[in-house]
């Protein structure tokens, strides 16, 4: 009798290998290295080219143009992150923390499509009474809503077939199998093959599915890499610890902007839309304080009134410390010495302290401008004005650089009662500008530095 032919499979990048060894000859990861029974190899018949059938090439002006249908989920937030609603043959991956309210957000999004778009749930972590104890406690009104217990991406497709949904929610993809690999559910490759048979059913039947993911230690969604370049849409989760409100924000999106974001608030009701997220991350002070100054930054198309706070004090040890929270260490480094070589302010013997209010994080250059001017109010105890905002690039030379949708974000502060600004010369408003807000226009640090 033949003996089996085994192979090992990297769990982290998927690559096959001969032999075992302690670390991948591929992504060079140490310890994933899986025995696994060998899957025959099939190969295309006819020995050649001679028997495929050639596609018809067409210019790109030649293609017609059709709109693509969307359905709106019926949750503002959500349908913003989307890109307006759900598209018909889409796969969108949705990644978090356990506990942070993926199935609770998707749960609510299928009860309120009911009534307009048939809908399936399909569950693989928990039995169906355990879904409808969670509808319950949310207070769901709608509970005809299909629900299927399965893990198995073959009798998932044919229930399908048979339900014909336009909408499906499979929670999650790294509890399924297909029976046509013999590896353990939640592998590198039983993911890999069970998300390209999703694909290939949503594409082919015009139906949205919606795949709930893991994730690591790291934050990264569960499974290969691969995963998330075969989707449409990737959205990811983010809170802070101890916060009840949530942050939707879109990854990557064919359909939609990205770095779009939708915030939530967790209740006992579930999650409810923040309908002024601009008010979320601002803390009203009774009057001025040291160290605080307001920004707005851009996510996605929409502009956020955001709080920016330092707190600079001398530090009693050799290294003073330099400590970010929802900002790059990093560039606070490089701001720091740009201010002592362009505005003559050391704080090479102080510690500083830096946080976004409210758990946002800003990854635009915009926040460089209301971060010096930050740790220079905390340095000189002096109250930064109340009724003041600053955004601007901060560079190497000194120069106050301009930022995208400048006009956006003064109207965005204008609606929220702020009435002077501090913004890169390059991004003073035009003629026809509509907003009550004085500008201070600044092309230097310095000029910003005097200002204060």
């Amino acid at each position: 009798m033949a003996k089996a032919r085994t192979e090992y499979v990297c769990q982290a990048c998927g690559a096959h290998q001969h032999k075992w060894s302690g670390q991948c000859p591929d992504c060079e990861a140490w310890n994933t290295l899986v025995e696994v029974a060998a899957q025959p190899r099939q190969r295309a018949r006819g020995g050649g080219m001679s028997g495929v059938a050639l596609g018809q090439i067409q210019r790109l002006s030649e293609v017609n143009l059709e709109e693509v249908p969307r359905v709106a989920v019926g949750m503002g937030e959500l349908d913003r992150v989307l890109g307006g609603g759900v598209v018909s043959g889409a796969v969108i991956l949705i990644g978090g923390d356990p506990g942070i309210g993926k199935s609770t957000l998707l749960l609510q999004a299928l009860s309120a499509l009911q009534q307009r778009l048939p809908t399936l749930y399909v569950t693989g972590e928990e039995s169906l009474s355990q879904v409808h104890l969670r509808a319950q406690r949310l207070g769901l009104t709608n509970l005809d809503l299909p629900v299927l217990a399965e893990t198995s991406v073959e009798r998932i497709v044919a229930q399908m077939q048979v339900l014909k949904p336009g909408l499906v929610v499979i929670d999650s993809i790294q509890t399924l199998f297909t029976e046509a690999l013999d590896s353990a559910p939640g592998s590198v490759s039983q993911v890999r093959e069970s998300a390209a048979q999703l694909v290939r059913h949503a594409k082919a039947s015009q139906t949205a599915i919606v795949l709930v993911g893991h994730v690591t230690k790291e934050g990264a969604i569960a499974g290969p890499r691969v995963l998330e370049h075969m989707v449409d849409t990737v959205l990811y989760f983010e809170h802070d610890p101890g916060s009840r409100y949530r942050i939707v924000r879109a990854i990557k999106n064919r359909f939609g902007a990205v770095n779009e974001l939708g915030v939530f608030a967790m209740t006992d009701a579930g999650l409810k839309e923040v309908s002024n997220p601009s008010a979320l991350f601002l803390s009203r002070h009774a009057e001025p304080v040291p160290g605080s100054v307001v920004t707005v930054a851009r996510q996605g198309s929409r502009p956020l009134l955001v709080e920016v706070q330092a707190l600079v004090d001398r530090s009693m040890a050799g290294n003073p410390r330099r400590v970010t929270v929802g900002l790059d260490s990093n560039r606070l480094n490089m701001l720091l010495a740009v201010l002592h070589r362009h505005g003559g302010i050391a704080l090479g013997d102080q510690d500083v302290f830096a946080n976004v209010v409210g758990g946002m994080r800003l990854q635009e250059t915009a926040a460089d401008l209301p971060l010096v001017l930050a740790a220079l109010s905390s340095f000189r105890s002096r109250p930064w004005p109340g009724d003041c905002i600053a955004f601007g690039e901060v560079g190497l030379a000194g120069e106050v650089r301009p930022v995208a949708g400048g006009e956006e974000r003064l109207q965005e502060a204008a609606k929220q009662g702020f009435r002077r600004a501090i913004v890169p010369e390059a991004n003073r408003p035009r003629r026809g500008f509509k907003g009550s807000i004085e500008v201070i226009a600044v092309s230097r640090l310095g000029d910003a530095l005097e200002y204060l």
